[in-house]
């Protein structure tokens, strides 16, 4: 069978989105399993982070048809914008739809949440203009704007998959428009900077979310290879024969060395890792020569 995937699962300290709010409490997004609650980035979130901080939404145009939704034409389609590589359904006139070209899982913590919650308020705004006003900011906290907020923070290992469907990109069967090779190419390498140098901004605060860990490569199979054979617990990477067995049919590892993972020295020497951007680096090649060597 002929590769024309790409798969990786990532291990990634990094925070959770937020979801409902309880009274002026923000509660982090969680998912529950293994009979515990975990924190987590839900998919939808981390994609739009990715198709944002890869470029792929420069060319975004929205339109409204009772909800905001991508616009689409002949003229605009997934062949020559790439805000539409991530998939759209467009209700104006004829109804169009696309599945999305890329696919990702839930990032969801390893280990089970612990509720941190933060403390906040904005006193100094308050005190500020309680000063214009000649009031007391101590009687009249209401009358000055004051308020206290609080929200649960998490920041933690967080594990997630990645696929990427290489015959797929850059090709819109709904107006039978395909991109040229290099166009492709560019597109699929785009995603990969975006997922090497991750980067979250949450509740006004700047997240590093590059990967600590990862595992994958050009596949036979359109689907998450590595998803059921990545795990951490107690900030170990588990090195179970499954994970050694499924690197062993020509996918690579690459490691984060900054002490993030406990047993770095047993991950060198029984999965030989490359380094982070070396991992990325060759898989940027092998994309190339897939579109361009054809």
């Amino acid at each position: 069978m002929k590769k024309n995937s790409l798969t990786l699962t990532v291990v990634a300290n990094m925070t959770s989105n937020y979801s409902e709010s309880l009274g002026n409490i923000a509660s982090v997004q969680k998912v529950f399993k293994n009979r515990k609650i975990y924190s987590m980035r839900s998919r939808e979130s981390l994609k739009n982070a990715i198709m944002v901080q890869s470029g792929m939404y420069d060319d975004l145009e929205t339109s409204l048809d009772g909800a905001a939704q991508k616009k689409v034409s002949e003229e605009l389609n997934a062949s020559n914008c790439r805000a539409l590589e991530g998939g759209y359904m467009n209700t104006q006139g004829t109804t169009y739809v696309r599945k999305s070209s890329f696919y990702l899982t839930d990032a969801v913590a390893a280990e089970h949440f612990v509720n941190e919650t933060r403390f906040h308020n904005n006193l100094y705004l308050a005190t500020n203009y309680a000063k214009e006003q000649g009031i007391s900011v101590q009687s009249n906290g209401g009358s000055a704007g004051l308020m206290p907020y609080q929200y649960e923070y998490d920041k933690s290992l967080k594990i997630y998959s990645m696929t990427i469907d290489l015959e797929m990109i850059g090709k819109d069967e709904n107006f039978h428009e395909e991109a040229d090779a290099k166009e492709k190419a560019e597109r699929v390498i785009a995603l990969l900077d975006a997922v090497e140098n991750l980067s979250l901004v949450v509740r006004g605060n700047l997240d590093n979310a590059e990967p600590v860990f990862v595992v994958g490569g050009l596949s036979e199979r359109k689907t998450h290879y590595f998803e059921n054979v990545v795990h951490v617990e107690e900030e170990k990477l588990i090195l179970s024969e499954d994970l050694k067995i499924k690197l062993e049919k020509g996918f690579q590892a690459g490691l984060l060395r900054g002490n993030l993972l406990q047993n770095e020295e047993e991950i060198e020497k029984e999965l030989a890792p490359v380094s982070v951007p070396v991992f990325f680096e060759n898989l940027r090649k092998q994309v190339l020569d897939y579109y361009l060597e054809k």
